[in-house]
């Protein structure tokens, strides 16, 4: 997965991309302060939203490309830390992170929430359990989840990105709250369109506390 997840980004390959943000995001985040953890980050502008809410926001992406490339298109200053075991590259106005590196190397001390925009359904399925074990590994015990999925007909085609039904996810999480079902079909990858797919949806899921 990881040479294909660089490969996208060295040949540009990211349709996932949203160039204004995620509005699941900006309708249900219910976190008020404290820290944000952002798995496979890219260079989503949800970063900047977050940390602009006041957050302190971290990201972790394995493309260096992609890091270099968020902080150039949002006109952001930032200078290379080195007081964690990963590189870190720090905005110097806004209080955004962002790790480089392998997701699951990846520690740190407990974050107050944790912002998943497709990176759940970005893993293979049979690396779920791993990636949910870790992100638990790094959230403190009451934070505030919102995380995005996909949901679609996997027997039309497969991902990346891959489906993730309810009953999974609540075998993950059983705490989360349906909150936006979007028709997402206009945005879908290329492949799917060709596949035959006819209808997928993202699904936003927070926090029902």
């Amino acid at each position: 997965m990881a040479e294909d997840w660089l490969d996208r980004w060295e040949k540009g390959r990211t349709g996932w991309h949203e160039v204004d943000g995620n509005s699941g995001l900006k309708a249900h985040w219910r976190a008020s302060s404290g820290s944000v953890l952002v798995p496979l980050c890219g260079k989503t502008l949800d970063l900047v939203w977050l940390a602009r809410r006041g957050h302190e926001v971290v990201g972790v992406e394995l493309s260096e490309k992609a890091i270099h490339e968020f902080f150039a298109e949002q006109s952001l200053d930032y200078h290379e830390a080195s007081d964690r075991l990963l590189p870190s590259f720090v905005a110097d106005d806004l209080p955004i992170t962002i790790v480089c590196g392998d997701y699951f190397d990846f520690v740190s001390k407990p974050f107050d929430a944790l912002y998943d925009r497709g990176a759940i359904v970005a893993v293979d399925p049979a690396e779920r359990p791993r990636y949910v074990a870790h992100a638990r590994s790094l959230l403190s015990r009451d934070a505030d989840i919102l995380i995005i999925t996909l949901e679609y007909d996997q027997h039309v085609v497969q991902g990346p990105p891959f489906a993730l039904h309810p009953q999974e996810l609540a075998g993950y999480w059983s705490d989360l709250e349906r909150v936006e079902v979007r028709d997402d079909i206009d945005n879908c990858p290329p492949k799917f369109i060709k596949a035959g797919l006819t209808e997928i949806h993202e699904v936003t899921w927070c926090s029902s506390r």
